[in-house]
């Protein structure tokens, strides 16, 4: 690295310390991360291509590795440290937000997680929430990932894995890429089978949300369940 690249982070890293984080452009913030994973040469063209390739901070956090190192100068470092970030501020928010008393009583916080942690996968996941009889969240888990449009979901791992929490209520979470978030027939007939597999184990099935983008569709508020 120039003497005057060095220069110029520790000028941008002085200047960090001294300012409000909020007052800075979105790139000059990347800019101060990509100094950790491409030690040298200049990141703030790379920082705007960045931005420009996937359009929003959201949008790149959530990228998945082949489509960042489409991007000319990104490596695999810069994805690990966006996976990183992405997992850690899930956490923040499910510690902050979501384990309520009762999750339904913070619906909306509910539906902003998983808005900001399915919203812009380019493949298809399906997750669950799993709820005591008190609907207190217990655990949060992906349970498959699909190819670009369909995943695999198996009503007895559902089954498996409520018992083995000692869940008695299941919220089913699932992102169309398409940004559409129309369940499909094939959505519908799932959900009527788990919905069937979890009667006899009394465990209910609040709802199935589907994201697609920022957009959702509940199953319960459009009368589905």
């Amino acid at each position: 690295m120039s003497i005057d690249h060095v220069g110029h982070r520790q000028r941008v890293k002085n200047k960090f310390l001294k300012s409000d984080p909020e007052s800075y452009e979105d790139y000059e913030l990347l800019e101060l991360l990509l100094f950790h994973v491409v030690p040298r040469r200049d990141v703030k063209p790379l920082a705007k291509k960045l931005l420009r390739s996937f359009g929003s901070i959201k949008a790149l956090i959530a990228c998945d590795v082949c489509n960042l190192l489409e991007v000319e100068g990104a490596n695999t470092s810069m994805y690990i440290m966006f996976a990183l970030i992405k997992e850690l501020s899930r956490r923040m928010i499910i510690d902050k937000e979501v384990k309520k008393e009762n999750i339904l009583g913070a619906w909306s916080a509910v539906v902003d997680y998983l808005k900001s942690h399915m919203g812009n996968n380019s493949i298809e996941q399906f997750r669950i929430l799993f709820l005591n009889k008190k609907n207190v969240l217990i655990a949060d888990e992906v349970q498959t990932w699909g190819t670009i449009d369909q995943t695999a979901i198996y009503p007895r791992e559902v089954i498996r894995k409520s018992l083995f929490y000692g869940a008695g209520a299941l919220i089913l979470v699932h992102n169309h890429p398409s940004g559409n978030p129309k369940p499909s027939k094939a959505d519908i007939e799932l959900t009527k089978i788990i919905v069937k597999a979890c009667a006899p184990f009394d465990i209910s099935v609040h709802d199935h949300v589907i994201i697609g983008g920022n957009k959702i569709f509940s199953f319960k508020s459009n009368l589905l369940l």
